[in-house]
């Protein structure tokens, strides 16, 4: 299980750069969010996950999740959105004073 969630974790992170590298505005947005998804996942799974254990302490059980991480992607994804929305107003008022979806504002001949 630990396997598979490293390699979604290691594609997520994998592909988040590889669209960051792009030309084009809507990708380096979509490569953020992945990259902010990858984030959120590794911040996660780093909270000890155990099944089927409360994720708060209770007398007489051993074993309990962590709730700081739990709280901590929490937070992440509410300034991730935020970021989203902003970087998408950006890019939107970019394309329309520019014309182009270009990160540099201009086309390159192929």
């Amino acid at each position: 299980m630990e396997l598979m969630i490293s390699l979604g974790i290691g594609l997520l992170t994998a592909s988040g750069i590889y669209l960051i590298l792009r030309e084009r505005t809507f990708s380096v947005i979509l490569g953020i969010t992945l990259l902010s998804y990858a984030t959120n996942l590794l911040i996660f799974v780093s909270g000890r996950l155990v099944l089927g254990a409360p994720p708060l302490v209770v007398p007489g059980q051993a074993q309990h999740t962590d709730s700081i991480p739990q709280a901590l992607v929490l937070t992440a994804i509410v300034i991730s959105f935020g970021m989203t929305a902003y970087i998408v107003a950006l890019a939107l008022r970019a394309k329309g004073e520019s014309g182009t979806d270009h990160v540099d504002a201009e086309e390159r001949p192929r």
